[in-house]
């Protein structure tokens, strides 16, 4: 910027002058931001206005830099306060916040001295005040109540209907200046589209000035053409048959990538001549708001408005070591003007040769002298592809700037709210054909692809990718953010070719190995899942397949031992597909999963099919057979203890149906002495099957004993 060429200044009038301070550097960043760089003369003590919209204020606020280059001083700069319209106009002596009537702006005006025009009738007076009074306006019809404006003239106090005054004159001079200026504010407010920001410098001759800010621009866009067969395309356009696209899994080392920056000038002034730079890095950048005035009601302080914890900074985590190994990040940017000066040369000399061809075929099939003034390139004739990379070269240079890259445009000039294309890659790229097949995509079919590395020495922004195919169109695609050195896959269109069948899949569970520690049992249980992909290419080329398959947590993969590439999420395995030979892929996974189960408490049922299971080992099942020969001796016990308390549950229920007969019959009679003997056996019986269960209890918990014992000893497998 301090080498663009010096604007005229302007003549200063009034010891100051009014300088023009045009805009001379544009860098736009993918975050949404962009920094211009304004650069000028000016002479002695001048000033500078630059307009912004009112939401850019707080941005300017934020991020102005200035500089004056030739030893001179910046002194103050100014612009418009953006106060609350509401708290402005109740600074004033007339309050108009709510829009009052005239009866309430004149109340508001007590005390003041007025003259009021009724007919040819002029009343002076001072205002006592306004007050509503009824008035019949029809007849049979209830009266109206209209504003009166009570005046003192004198001694005498006359009434004024508000309605019949022509004119009201305010006497007092100030009163008027106040009225005045507050609705210049309100009239101002309405205006809130433009500010003006004016900078004021200071000092002796004539100097050079910069002037720098960040504001919210439009988010700088890319979008791709990726050629695949650029060779083949050439040949076409130089005169030869069109070509379709190529077949196979061979790897393409002439593709060409074609990028194209999309910017839009959406500031109020024209670029003229400016330095563009499109940077694809994304710095954090917020608002806050400073334009606006910040009042706040005690007894609150302050800065605990502003305690909030955003924006927050962290350092750059990347492994730079690893994508230093990557590839050589640094250009050499005259090598690459050279390159972008032979592809217009290259680009001009085949438009020559395609139009020469073309002239040649009309000429011989006869056609009028009006029809050879065609003015299109190589691919202008019918049946012959068009070469998109002849014609179009990169006018950016690039540049690695820190952890960012930058594309740099000289010259642009945009006018504002419009939009441009830029070209800014036309280079070779390596691109590898490939079919891409993922079930959860498409069941049957996989996609036509590529495998493309990043080979420009540039870094490519995310956008949408048109692919050509021997110069015809084979569908869109979408990259993600690809530094220099790395490769991403993309798929534009479906394979018809090729089909894929998925379906057969089986999943068998087996017991691995088992022991017993301190009775308890840890079972290691392998599960294998197997999944095949069978493959027809139906084509006259063999083709390259990638066969995603998805990746699960846990699970260990057996065949093949090692896949072609690995994501977070899946598998990738890369392998050729020969026409009309069967092909398929077998996955198979595992995972070993391990089950512990505490013999004591365990079901006997369970202990017993682990007893009987021939993967575990015979020492295991024989010391779970002992574990389950105790542990059976202990669940014949209980069952025993819960007869008898069944039964003693029956007597108990029986003796009170006795003892509610007892006490229906007389006591003396038969009939009672027969319940009472009953009664009285019952309770016998119920004495020794509580006794029963209590021996049974200690039998209970001494087998109990035994078997804590046995497996406390227990250490096998």
């Amino acid at each position: 910027a301090a080498d663009a060429p010096a604007t005229q200044p302007a003549t200063g009038q009034g010891g100051q002058g009014q300088a023009d301070v045009p805009v001379k550097v544009v860098v736009l960043f993918s975050s949404g931001v962009g920094y211009f760089e304004h650069y000028g003369q000016i002479n002695n003590d001048a000033r500078t206005e630059l307009r912004f919209k009112t939401q850019q204020i707080n941005d300017i606020l934020k991020s102005l830099v200035l500089q004056d280059l030739d030893g001179g001083k910046v002194s103050t700069i100014t612009y418009p306060s953006q106060d609350p319209i509401s708290k402005t106009l109740r600074s004033f002596q007339v309050d108009i916040t709510s829009n009052p009537s005239l009866a309430d702006l004149l109340n508001q005006l007590r005390g003041a001295k007025v003259t009021v025009s009724i007919g040819d009738k002029k009343i002076a007076g001072t205002i006592l005040g306004v007050e509503k009074k009824p008035k019949a306006m029809e007849k049979d019809k209830p009266p109206v109540e209209v504003p009166v404006l009570n005046l003192i003239s004198g001694a005498s106090i006359q009434s004024v209907e508000i309605n019949e005054a022509k004119e009201i004159v305010l006497e007092d001079a100030e009163l008027q200046q106040e009225l005045a200026k507050a609705l210049t504010a309100l009239a101002q407010a309405r205006d809130q589209d433009k500010k003006p920001v004016t900078i004021n410098f200071s000092g002796q001759g004539q100097r050079r000035v910069r002037l720098g800010y960040v504001v919210e621009t439009p988010i700088w866009k890319t979008s791709y053409r990726l050629i695949l067969d650029a060779g083949a395309a050439k040949e076409g356009a130089a005169g030869g048959a069109a070509t379709k696209p190529a077949e196979g899994g061979e790897e393409f080392k002439d593709g060409k990538l074609q990028g194209w920056a999309i910017v839009e000038n959406q500031t109020d002034n024209d670029w003229n001549n400016v330095q563009l730079s499109l940077v694809s890095g994304r710095p954090i950048s917020f608002i806050e708001d400073l334009y606006q005035p910040l009042y706040i009601a005690r007894p609150v302080v302050q800065p605990q408005l502003f305690a909030s914890l955003r924006p927050q900074t962290y350092d750059d985590g990347l492994d730079m070591d690893r994508l230093a190994k990557a590839g050589d990040m640094k250009l050499d940017l005259r090598k690459e003007t050279k390159d972008a000066a032979g592809s217009h040369k290259r680009g001009a000399a085949m438009d020559r040769d395609g139009a020469e061809e073309m002239e040649k075929q009309l000429q011989e099939n006869g056609a009028p002298s009006e029809r050879r003034n065609f003015g299109g390139g190589a691919g202008a004739a019918p049946g012959k592809p068009m070469d998109p990379s002849a014609s179009v070269a990169s006018i950016a240079s690039a540049s690695k700037v820190g952890e960012l890259f930058q594309y740099t445009v000289g010259n642009v000039s945009l006018p504002r709210q419009r939009s441009a294309m830029i070209p800014i890659i036309t280079d070779d790229i390596e691109v590898e054909r490939l079919s891409i097949y993922n079930a959860g995509v498409l069941q049957k079919n996989p996609l036509n692809g590529a495998r493309v590395k990043n080979t420009t020495g540039k870094h490519l922004l995310q956008g949408p990718i048109t692919v050509l195919d021997g110069g015809v169109y084979a569908g869109d695609a979408q990259i993600d953010n690809l530094p220099p050195g790395q490769e991403r896959l993309l798929s534009y269109g479906i394979d018809l070719q090729m089909l894929v069948n998925s379906t057969s899949n089986s999943q068998t569970s087996n017991i691995e190995s088992a022991k017993i520690v301190k009775g308890v049992l840890s079972i290691s249980r392998k599960t294998v899942f197997s999944q095949d992909y069978a493959a027809e290419n139906k084509g006259e080329k063999s083709k390259t397949l990638i066969i995603e398959h998805p990746l699960r947590q846990g699970w260990t993969l057996l065949e093949p031992k090692n896949s072609w590439q690995k994501t977070d999420t899946l598998y990738r395995f890369k392998d050729k597909v020969e026409p009309a030979k069967p092909f398929k892929l077998t996955v198979k996974e595992q995972i070993v999963q391990a089950e512990a189960i505490a013999i004591l408490p365990a079901d006997v049922g369970q202990l017993d099919w682990y007893s009987k299971n021939g993967e575990i080992s015979k020492e295991v099942k024989d010391a779970l057979a002992g574990a389950i020969k105790l542990k059976q001796a202990m669940v014949d016990t209980q069952r025993q203890i819960a007869e008898e308390q069944q039964k003693i549950q029956i007597i108990t229920q029986e003796q009170a149906r006795i003892r509610e007969n007892m006490k229906t019959v007389a006591q003396n009679s038969d009939y009672y002495n027969r319940l009472a003997k009953k009664l009285n056996d019952q309770e016998t019986d119920l004495e020794a099957r509580q006794k029963n269960i209590e021996e049974l209890q200690k039998k209970y918990n001494s087998q109990r004993e035994e078997l804590e014992k046995y497996l406390n000893d227990l250490n096998v497998g």
